[in-house]
């Protein structure tokens, strides 16, 4: 058995390749506009198994390897702390480690999900990309009229009084010449946001899980579809505290002694999904008796921001069990004797 380690960068690939003493059979940059030189180097070292961190642009390399070797495994990069805090850190003693590592068992995996569900992750934040273009047009058409002194109307600047009003708009040459540039960007993108958007709700219908998820309070078509795709499968967390420290939704602690700090809950885990359930307990809250009782109690203690990531915590643990019990979710009512706190396990599915 081989043992190749890859550092992987944008234009090339430094790769160390073991054998099963551990001794370095060899070493190569592998230039990444020529893969089938990669594959003809690669089918000189079998079987061999393959490790290359977890970087930007992983996806194409992991899966030319995949087709060449045994198994594939991605290293998490904050993990592996011999590279992060070697004194001498290069292309090839990178390389050498990351094989050293995987030759040993040692080395901090991070996951690497199927082509299908990264396919999926990607339709999702291509749509997150043209959501966010939407807004920067209409925040630069907002300044436009700003710089103009012109007041907009009340109401919806983009609805179809709002538009109406700005096709009649009368400011002068250069101005309207931008406006017009920037009304005709917002249309095209709109326009290929519905049409992402129509191909995303086909394949939420298709998905035998999405019932489970859009019974969650908060949760609508598009934050069910982005949670099946940078989930993955939930059987791969251990526990619902688990899923919901991926999330990045539980707070960080440092205890010593008889001394214990509870701090933020960082940006440790996948964003997307922090991003997409704290959206969520805004409107969780308003339909959920236990979990509006648990937000106003939590306000009142630590303010509205630390109360709607809490919130967004229990709908992460609900999410969890959901799926994992491959029920819908059950609201139960707050309890009199504890206002505040839910009865039971009230954030999942029934058992």
């Amino acid at each position: 058995m081989f043992y190749l380690g890859i550092d992987q960068h944008k234009r090339f690939s430094q790769v160390a390749v073991l054998d099963e003493s551990g001794k370095r059979v060899h070493q190569a940059r592998w230039s990444h506009d020529a893969p089938e030189r990669i594959r003809a180097d690669v089918r000189r070292f079998r079987p061999a198994v393959a490790a290359l961190e977890a970087t930007r642009n992983w996806d194409w390399l992991f899966e030319l390897l995949e087709e060449e070797v045994e198994h594939v495994v991605l290293s998490h990069p904050a993990r592996t702390r011999l590279i992060a805090e070697a004194k001498i850190k290069t292309d090839q003693v990178d390389a050498r480690v990351l094989a050293q590592l995987l030759r040993a068992g040692f080395l901090p995996t991070a996951y690497a999900p199927p082509r299908e569900v990264r396919d999926g992750r990607e339709l999702h934040r291509y749509r997150i990309t043209l959501v966010r273009h939407q807004t920067q047009i209409k925040n630069r058409i907002h300044a436009l009229l700003d710089r103009q002194g012109i007041q907009a109307p009340d109401g919806d600047l983009f609805g179809r009084r709002g538009r109406e009003w700005l096709a009649q708009l009368a400011v002068r040459e250069p101005y309207r010449l931008e406006l017009d540039s920037l009304l005709h960007r917002l249309d095209e993108a709109v326009a290929q946001r519905r049409t992402l958007e129509r191909e995303l709700r086909r394949r939420l219908r298709a998905d035998p899980r999405s019932p489970w998820l859009l019974s969650v309070p908060g949760i609508g078509e598009m934050t069910a579809y982005l949670i099946l795709y940078e989930v993955g499968d939930i059987h791969r967390f251990a526990s619902a505290k688990r899923f919901a420290a991926y999330c990045a939704l539980t707070p960080s602690t440092r205890q010593s002694a008889d001394h214990c700090y509870h701090g933020h809950v960082g940006r440790a885990g996948n964003l997307y999904l922090k991003w997409a359930l704290v959206e969520s307990a805004h409107i969780a809250r308003r339909y959920d008796p236990a979990l509006a009782a648990l937000h106003d109690r939590l306000r009142l203690r630590g303010g509205y921001n630390k109360a709607t990531v809490a919130v967004a915590r229990h709908l992460a643990i609900a999410v969890y069990q959901v799926l994992v019990r491959e029920q819908p979710y059950r609201f139960r009512n707050r309890t009199d004797n504890q206002p505040g706190k839910p009865e039971g396990d009230c954030w999942s599915a029934t058992r």
